[in-house]
């Protein structure tokens, strides 16, 4: 899969296959930036993820999230892993549905 060398490549091919929506998590949950939605973790599907870990700088350490809410809403949430929330991570535990798909 050569989208999966860079995390702007495996962005870009997440866009392209419907995953529009910028994620961002908040004090009211996971936000839906374009449509200014708030979902709790048991609305969120993480349908697959990926990790990218810098060559250069721990810094550019990131788990990329592909998501699908319970409306329907598709999009993406970029997280750096070494400096994660802990409210990220907390939230992240009580996502029912995690997938990896092989």
């Amino acid at each position: 899969m050569p989208y999966m060398k860079s995390l702007a490549s495996c962005l870009k091919k997440m866009i392209t296959e419907g995953y529009t929506e910028d994620f961002k998590l908040t004090d009211e949950g996971l936000e839906a930036q374009n449509k200014h939605n708030s979902y709790s973790p048991e609305q969120v599907n993480i349908v697959n993820f990926f990790r990218f870990e810098g060559r250069s700088h721990p810094d550019d350490n990131a788990i990329l999230y592909v998501i699908e809410t319970n409306d329907g809403t598709r999009g993406t949430m970029i997280q750096n892993h070494v400096f994660a929330d802990p409210s990220a991570t907390q939230f992240m535990k009580r996502v029912k549905t995690i997938q990896k798909p092989t």
